[in-house]
């Protein structure tokens, strides 16, 4: 096998930003602005190995390289790197998108007196997530996904000063942790049945013909195989960091953190990690486990987009927007469409990092304001920020034939479709798609029609051009990447699958019935958000939400996010506390209690030991010594040595046997 060289230097690209990070953490504090030009410049030269990435794959397609560990019995523990389409398209998403976020940091941070921190999390949170696109072995990718959580942590609890912001990043490191204590058991279980965690490895890898028929072969209970169970396992770490139900509590809780972070964490890296791996992984995905992933991503979907009509955080609507678009990945993943999955990855975290940064040009421009309720007339005194936010707005909304949006999203309706187990994820997809349009066009009218209602003594600015460069970039690709997707020209489906390129406009024909039901969708959200907002915009930043005088029922329950933070503190979260409770509990009274008693057990041992060592063994022992020191002390008073002392007691001795003898012949008869 031919091997490029970029293969075998594959972990220079994540390797710039990590040295990045460690230089920039060792920088004076007051040297922020140069930490971010160092940040920029990993990150731009790691950008130039991915494109060189992505040309080598389109000359050589899938290549490898393995590399020698350490020893490990009689063998070798290697690791390796994994070039193939789906990592050549990440790095270079990756990479692209996260310099156009480190350029508008340089603007959207350069008063935070610990940017220089700031760039070292972010050089981090990049070097990461570039580590877990190019590994080919199950574990690095592991240790790459664990470091993505810290860097997350580190960054969405970057103003630590508020409360809310460390509980945010509590709440997003120990959620995400109950899905990565999946993956790791379904990577010890893979390891186990496998033989090896390589994904590819001449034939031995976890994901070529070999191990995949082996797993499909073993069967465990009800007819399931092996590699369902896996999947399953593995697709419950995909969920935590893609924040799909239940475990997306945190991504909304994430805009906790600056902008930067937001737009980061929501389009370019820790979110698409997860449905990253589920098609890294998916030649072992077995169909039951892909009904999972597909029935939970159509769930996610619908939820996550209902939820996020009723939010007034600028920042919060665009969260649970990401939270439904990625549940829209997942049912293309679970439905067979792979392609229209990383399709609408791609083209969503152009238009999601988009939208993220304006708002955070937004927020700039009206002083740190949030709340949509307190914003309104921005298209005037922010025109490019206006005009950019319209464009990744109507790609999100998926309008028809000019925006990438569309195109992703029609393949991902198309691939549900046809999928023969149920037509549910369909419905499922064409709800979401008109609710999407819906709160987008909601958000649009309250932020940047009618009036000004925030506070009129600090009129809206324009942001600096560092913050709005970024955004006309993003804005550019958000219109041009769907036109590498359709169907009359499916370039990007192509160059994943590795087959070779025809224009087919008899499949765009065929498809023209679906486009013109999504059409329809979008047009019906967009109608219905204009009536209820755009038709008479908010006067005032008190007045009542036009669906919540529509529907105050409902709109109390969406407002509140359907009451699954509240759920989880009744359910999980108690019975995580009692459990907590319990063992202190066990701790302090039963397990203590058992080792005071061994410990006065020990003592009263000791006693017993000490006592029949002294009162028996050394009594006993010590009179013995002493008789025998008595008798000694006679017996050596009777030596003497003297001759007189000896024949007076010879005399004595001779007279009172003569007494004696005496007395015995008479019979005691000595006086008549």
């Amino acid at each position: 096998m031919n091997i490029p060289w970029i293969t075998h230097h594959l972990w220079l690209i994540p390797l710039l930003p990590l040295l990045a990070a460690a230089v920039t953490s060792q920088m004076p504090k007051h040297l922020g602005k140069a930490a971010g030009l160092i940040a920029l410049g990993a990150l731009g030269l790691s950008f130039l190995l991915a494109l060189c990435a992505l040309a080598a794959t389109l000359e050589h397609g899938r290549t490898f390289a393995n590399v020698p560990w350490f020893d490990l019995g009689n063998g070798q523990f290697q690791i390796g790197w994994l070039l193939d389409p789906l990592t050549a398209v990440m790095v270079v998403m990756v990479t692209f998108v996260g310099s156009c976020i480190f350029l508008y940091s340089l603007g959207y941070m350069a008063d935070d007196p610990r940017r220089k921190q700031f760039f070292c999390f972010l050089s981090l949170f990049a070097a990461a997530m570039l580590g877990l696109v190019i590994a080919n072995h199950l574990l690095v990718l592991f240790m790459c996904w664990e470091l993505v959580g810290l860097a997350s942590y580190l960054l969405i609890g970057f103003w630590f000063e508020k409360e809310s912001a460390a509980d945010a990043a509590r709440k997003a490191f120990l959620t995400t942790r109950v899905g990565d204590i999946a993956f790791l058991l379904g990577i010890l279980w893979l390891g186990r049945e496998a033989g090896s965690l390589l994904f590819f490895d001449h034939g031995h890898g976890c994901l070529e013909a070999g191990a995949l028929a082996r797993l499909g072969a073993a069967g465990i209970v009800g007819g399931l195989t092996v590699s369902t169970f896996i999947g399953i396992l593995l697709f419950c770490g995909a969920a935590g960091k893609s924040g799909q139900f239940p475990l997306h509590t945190w991504l909304p809780d994430a805009m906790e953190g600056p902008t930067p972070v937001s737009a980061l964490i929501h389009a370019a890296t820790m979110v698409a990690a997860g449905v990253f791996l589920i098609a890294r992984v998916y030649p072992l995905m077995s169909p039951a486990a892909l009904g999972t992933v597909a029935c939970v991503g159509a769930f996610t979907a619908v939820f996550a987009a209902l939820i996020g009509i009723a939010q007034n955080d600028i920042k919060r609507v665009l969260a649970y927007s990401t939270v439904s678009q990625l549940g829209y990945m997942m049912l293309a993943l679970g439905v067979g469409g792979l392609t229209a999955a990383i399709f609408h990855l791609i083209t969503h975290a152009f238009f999601k990092a988009l939208l993220f940064l304006g708002s955070g040009s937004v927020i700039h421009g009206c002083h740190g304001e949030q709340d949509i309720r307190r914003m309104g007339g921005l298209r005037g005194p922010m025109k490019w920020t206006f005009a950019t936010y319209a464009v990744g707005m109507m790609a999100l909304a998926g309008f028809p034939l000019l925006f990438s949006g569309f195109w992703s999203k029609e393949a991902i309706l198309h691939a549900a479709q046809n999928w023969q187990v149920s037509q549910l994820p369909f419905y499922a997809g064409v709800a979401g798609a008109a609710l999407t349009a819906l709160y987008m066009t909601r958000l649009m009218a309250c932020v940047f029609w009618g009036s000004y209602r925030g506070d009129a003594h600090h009129p809206p600015h324009e942001s600096p051009p560092v913050m709005t460069l970024p955004l006309a970039v993003l804005a550019l690709f958000a219109l041009t990447l769907g036109f590498l997707g359709t169907p009359a020209w499916p370039w990007f489906e192509s160059f994943l699958d590795g087959r070779s390129l025809h224009a087919d406009f008899h499949e765009l024909a065929h498809s023209t019935h679906l486009m013109l039901l999504s059409t329809a969708v979008v047009a019906l959200g967009v109608g219905c958000g204009w009536l209820l907002y755009g038709r008479k915009p908010r006067a005032t930043a008190g007045e009542h939400d036009a669906l919540e005088s529509l529907l105050p029922g409902l709109w109390r329950h969406l407002s509140n996010k359907l009451w699954i933070d509240e759920l989880h503190a009744a359910t999980s979260i108690r019975l995580a506390l009692t459990l907590a409770a319990l063992a202190d509990w066990a701790d302090r009274f039963l397990w203590g209690g058992l080792v005071w008693l061994a410990a006065r057990a020990t003592v009263g041992l000791g006693w017993l030991s000490r006592t029949c060592d002294e009162l028996g063994i050394n009594e006993g022992f010590d009179g013995s010594c002493a008789t025998l020191k008595t008798g000694a002390r006679a017996l050596a008073a009777a030596q003497s040595g003297r001759t007189t002392l000896y024949l007076r007691a010879i005399a004595i001795g001779f007279a009172l046997l003569v007494f004696a003898t005496i007395v015995l012949v008479t019979g005691f008869k000595i006086i008549p």
